[in-house]
């Protein structure tokens, strides 16, 4: 296995990493510094771009440009010109709430929760934005929306409340997008300061978390069982991706500032986005939104 800084970018609160199969290309994002940033598999050719507010997550869409989540609801990416348009805010009331982590299913719709921006209230919700643009409402009662993320047969969602201390798995219906028994995979001790938060599922089907302010990605076996340890140089990693033009690279985000006074400081290479090589595993790749 080795590690390394693929860009020293110094990202306020990195996130999102999400590698196009079809461009060859890794997307990722600052939450706080409101950016969209895309290179190539070894760091190259660094672009970015600007959004009005912080933004949660992002995913390609089939007719181009983005999907993104900011503060206040999803909203369409233009490459081309820059230009952002609303497509519905879910949460209009919760003005202390924003938009955070979302993936895309294998039929084309977005899956993304809110927040408590204090990350102390179970004030928000997991939500499904299809193709046509219509909202629905998965699960309410969540801290801190993470690490959405499907089975590779996409019949099980993965989603973590990173402060409940829980990852939790649904049976999930690809043919409506409705989830069903919910039940806990995993739960994380975040007494010590660590939490569950950005996600990702392999080939195999194991799941790779993020583990924040702990310094860790964790790979689960399907039964929830610990099969892999990998100490980060940095405390606070956030989420990560495998891509890479063979997918058998793990891309790995980190914050460069704690959102919140009370979470730990870090090394110099914090808001690094890191690659690890050498992992022996494959990924699966992202799809894009239908809409």
């Amino acid at each position: 296995m080795r590690i390394e800084v693929l860009i020293d970018v110094k990202t306020i609160l990195g996130e999102g990493p999400l590698w196009d199969v079809d461009e060859q290309r890794l997307y990722f994002i600052d939450s706080f510094g409101c950016n969209v940033f895309r290179c190539t598999a070894d760091g190259g050719e660094v672009r970015a771009w600007d959004v009005p507010s912080k933004i949660g997550s992002m995913a390609l869409r089939n007719k181009g440009g983005a999907v993104v989540s900011l503060v206040d609801g999803f909203y369409f990416l233009d490459f081309d010109s820059g230009d952002v348009d609303l497509i519905v805010d879910p949460e209009p009331g919760k003005v202390n709430n924003r938009i955070n982590d979302g993936k895309v299913d294998k039929r084309g719709r977005f899956i993304a929760g809110s927040m408590d921006t204090m990350e102390d209230g179970p004030n928000g919700a997991l939500y499904r934005l299809d193709p046509d643009l219509s909202l629905h409402t998965l699960d309410t009662g969540i801290i801190v929306s993470n690490g959405p993320c499907w089975s590779p047969d996409g019949k099980i969602l993965y989603f973590a409340d990173s402060w409940s201390g829980e990852i939790w798995a649904y049976d999930y219906d690809l043919d409506t997008g409705n989830v069903s028994n919910k039940r806990t995979f995993v739960t994380i001790d975040t007494s010590t300061g660590g939490a569950a938060d950005g996600a990702t599922v392999d080939a195999e089907g194991y799941l790779w978390s993020a583990q924040v302010y702990d310094g860790k990605v964790i790979r689960y076996a399907p039964d929830g069982k610990v099969d892999r340890v990998i100490e980060m140089p940095v405390k606070k990693v956030t989420s990560c991706m495998i891509g890479g033009p063979n997918m058998d690279i793990l891309y790995v985000t980190t914050m460069a500032k704690p959102p919140l006074p009370r979470f730990p400081a870090d090394g110099v290479l914090r808001g690094s986005l890191f690659a690890i090589h050498d992992l022996g595993i494959q990924g699966v790749p992202e799809p894009r939104f239908g809409g």
